[in-house]
């Protein structure tokens, strides 16, 4: 594979009788700087090389003396650069080099550029290893034993959409398999002189506490834009504070809100925003503040200052919508039968097919076709609560008849099934069996903070309550001089 190795064209000794010349410092200054920056350059060239060998001779004229320390470092930490690269000089042809006078070093003469194709492949639906490896004509050989790695087969077959696979192979022959654990984990599979070998690299990420604040001209994504807030955040922020605010109709021009979030890092590289560690939201003159809290068993979740839940046991809109297209509204004249029939839920205008949310932990009493409604799914709650849900395009799986869900949790899809004009939700909130209105009607608070972790939780929430409270000082401050 490799050239044969050119010996080097001197024996570096000064001939007999001849008084060996003094090193001169601008010479050596110049060959100091001039040859890293050769060796820099065919580093470089040797990179976009594929296939091919260069051989690189150093050559030295008679009248050069001991190479200075400071000179060789330098040549010795661009041989160090090249080896990321694959370009390892191989030792028998190090040991057959001739060495520098006075030095005892040996300039690496030969470096091979590996030959191999990346393929970066990310996991769509129904993919397998197999398929991948038929498809990009890669070894089903090399594939038949990577599965069978200690560690690695179980990683291997639960492959899921998303997944993020990188293979490095030489004419369809497997050098190299990683594939991303999560943030901080990474299966590395590589070619041996054995086979194949699995290892897992951890990867730590950095936590970095930052902080912004954000005021509302026309919309809350608008003024997080502004602020440089990324999309997640500011949904992170809406869902924090949904049970109490509507961000589609409560929002007013001059809300404000102050957040303290996380920041990961890798590697000294920004990743993500992590997450929201206190946040307080404005609006309309009323204030809400929340600070995550994460209790023994693990569990997080956010709570006001003095340890209430800033969670309701009921959502207020159990859909993203657009608009509410029609209001409860007991005298209202019914679109299509044109007669006065009282309203007694709300409508979300929704696109087709958008997830319907469960507005609290319940019980799935009623699911199918309800006349006029549609498609249909009503729930009971705790407190003889019950809630509605008409006008379904179609039913969540996992939601059967009798089935448990919880807050959040996903029941159907918006349609326009049974006496509606346009895909919505209608959505009903009855108590005791009488209809009120969905979107003022008092909601029943979610659980307190447990008693036995109510002294902790005083204890960690004042320093993050002062930090905020600083933050927000120097904002309105800055605010005054601006």
């Amino acid at each position: 594979m490799h050239r044969p190795v050119s010996p080097l064209l001197h024996d570096y000794k000064p001939s007999a009788g001849t008084p060996a010349r003094k090193s001169n410092p601008l010479r050596w200054f110049a060959l100091g700087l001039g040859l890293p920056l050769l060796v820099l350059a065919g580093v470089l060239s040797l990179r976009n090389a594929v296939g091919s060998i260069t051989t690189v001779v150093v050559e030295q004229t008679q009248d050069i003396g001991a190479v200075p320390p400071a000179v060789e470092e330098s040549i010795a930490s661009l041989y160090r650069m090249a080896e990321p690269y694959g370009m390892v000089v191989p030792p028998a042809q190090a040991a057959a080099t001739q060495t520098l006078p006075a030095t005892g070093f040996h300039p690496p003469l030969v470096y091979d550029v590996p030959q191999y194709d990346v393929l970066v492949h990310t996991i769509r639906s129904g993919d397998t290893l197999d398929r991948l490896f038929r498809r990009n004509n890669l070894s089903l050989g090399d594939l038949a034993q990577i599965v069978r790695l200690d560690g690695a087969a179980e990683q291997l077959r639960m492959l899921r959409p998303g997944d993020r696979l990188e293979i490095r192979h030489h004419e369809g022959k497997l050098l190299s398999l990683s594939r991303d654990l999560g943030l901080t984990r990474t299966l590395r599979i590589a070619r041996n002189d054995d086979g194949f070998a699995a290892e897992f690299i951890e990867r730590p990420v950095e936590l970095r506490r930052n902080s912004a604040y954000g005021r509302i001209e026309s919309s809350l994504f608008e003024s997080a834009a502004a602020a440089g807030l990324s999309d997640k955040l500011i949904m992170n922020l809406a869902g924090i504070f949904a049970w109490d605010v509507d961000f589609v109709l409560d929002i007013r021009r001059k809300d404000d809100y102050y957040i303290i979030y996380e920041e990961i890092w890798q590697d000294g590289k920004f990743v993500s925003t992590g997450e929201i560690i206190a946040a307080e939201f404005n609006n309309n003159g009323r204030t809400f503040q929340a600070i995550r809290y994460i209790d023994a068993d693990g569990r997080a979740d956010y709570f006001t200052p003095e340890g209430r839940s800033v969670r309701k046991a009921f959502v207020r809109a159990p859909v993203d919508f657009s608009r509410i297209s029609s209001n409860f509204n007991p005298t209202r004249r019914h679109p299509i039968l044109n007669t006065i029939r009282a309203h007694k839920g709300v409508d979300y205008a929704a696109p087709s097919g958008t997830p319907i949310k469960a507005a609290g932990d319940g019980k799935v009493i009623f699911r199918g076709r309800k006349g006029g409604y549609g498609n249909t799914v009503i729930l009971q709650h705790g407190g003889n609560i019950t809630t509605l849900y008409a006008h379904m395009s179609s039913f969540a799986k996992n939601a059967p008849i009798g089935g448990r869900v919880k807050q959040g949790q996903t029941i159907g899809f918006v349609g326009s099934t049974g006496l509606a004009t346009a895909a919505h939700l209608h959505y009903e909130y009855r108590l005791n069996g009488v209809h009120r209105n969905p979107r003022t009607v008092q909601l029943p608070q979610a659980d307190p903070i447990k008693d036995v972790y109510r002294n902790d939780f005083m204890a960690t929430a004042a320093p993050i309550l002062d930090e905020l409270k600083s933050y927000k000082r120097t904002q309105i401050a800055a605010a005054t001089y601006e």
